[in-house]
């Protein structure tokens, strides 16, 4: 029998209302399976890893959480891995436990856009399609997964790009649909390589994310640094813009050790150096390294997760540029 192994994080799937606030995780891995329908010919076992808000964690927890996940992957006897976890970073956390997971073993993230009290919460139903894509034998080697709503998107360029719908992801590769128990698979994602972690997790590793505005400051770049920013990303407009002195900020950051990745805002399409009189053109000149088609979120994850091994520049633009 297949055996899918439910890790618990907390999330809008875990949560309840409470009396005089709002919402809040509580709810454990045992209760989430209670509520979901039984799976033919599945073995799900679970367990908790922390239950928060997906707002309140930090690059530890998503460490964690990313760790952990590739330990339950490997291990013999487990064929697939669902991550619960809250809509808000689910792109970010799942990201990380792509890069993290060198194994044919996939780790599918879900969660839910209505609380587990609400009359029509969505909890249940993207659990249940999200085991059933864990344990599908077309589903091993694709990495990280987010399953949410009968659609199955990879981790890579997956964002949330609504706050209510049903269905609030976008982005990212379609690489299967659920209709009732059957999976279809449709793409299988773009995977460059992974990587791993110190020890230390990524305990004390800081990147500063900085958005191109008009009228932005570009002294927010030196004042990251100044605040013990390790690396920063910097999102521009367009191709990878940003106005007067953002070209020269770079260029003093980068001459003080600290990389700076140029991503754009742009909902989607690459960076990529058109313009100059400071544009993306300029700032590359500078030393920033290019996010290609990575999201600035994502392209902070990559970028924090290389700063734990404390590479020298060349080192982290070399090993970015192929990650990305």
């Amino acid at each position: 029998m297949t055996r899918v192994h439910v890790l618990a994080t907390g999330g809008t799937i875990a949560s309840r209302s409470g009396e005089g606030s709002g919402a809040t995780a509580g709810d454990s891995a045992e209760v989430l399976l209670e509520g979901m329908d039984a799976t033919a010919d599945v073995e799900v076992t679970s367990e908790d890893v922390m239950t928060v808000g997906s707002y309140r964690l930090g690059l530890p927890e998503l460490a964690t959480i990313a760790r952990v996940s590739r330990e339950r992957a490997e291990e013999p006897g487990i064929d697939g891995v669902v991550v619960t976890h809250g809509t808000d970073t689910m792109e970010e956390t799942a990201f990380l436990a792509d890069l993290l997971n060198g194994t044919d073993t996939p780790v599918v993230f879900t969660g839910a856009q209505r609380a587990a009290d609400h009359p029509d919460t969505d909890g249940p139903r993207n659990l249940r399609q999200a085991v059933l894509a864990a344990a599908h034998p077309n589903a091993r080697g694709l990495g990280a997964l987010v399953a949410f709503d009968g659609l199955l998107l990879s981790a890579r360029g997956t964002r949330k790009g609504h706050t209510m719908v049903s269905q609030p992801f976008t982005g990212g590769t379609l690489v299967g649909t659920t209709h009732g128990d059957e999976f279809r698979l449709h793409a299988r994602p773009h995977r460059p390589g992974t990587l791993d972690l110190p020890d230390s997790g990524l305990d004390g590793v800081r990147v500063d994310l900085i958005t191109a505005y008009p009228g932005a400051d570009p002294a927010a770049l030196p004042s990251a640094v100044d605040r013990c920013a390790h690396g920063i990303v910097l999102a521009g407009t367009g191709l990878g813009n940003a106005g007067p002195g953002h070209a020269e900020a770079v260029a003093d950051v980068v001459a003080r050790g600290v990389p700076v990745v140029l991503a754009t805002r742009t909902l989607a399409g690459p960076v990529l150096g058109v313009y100059g009189r400071g544009g993306g053109a300029d700032i590359l000149a500078a030393g920033a390294v290019a996010a290609g088609e990575l999201t600035p979120f994502q392209a902070r994850i990559l970028a924090a997760a290389l700063l734990a091994h404390r590479p020298d520049p060349h080192e982290f633009a070399a090993r970015f540029t192929r990650l990305r």
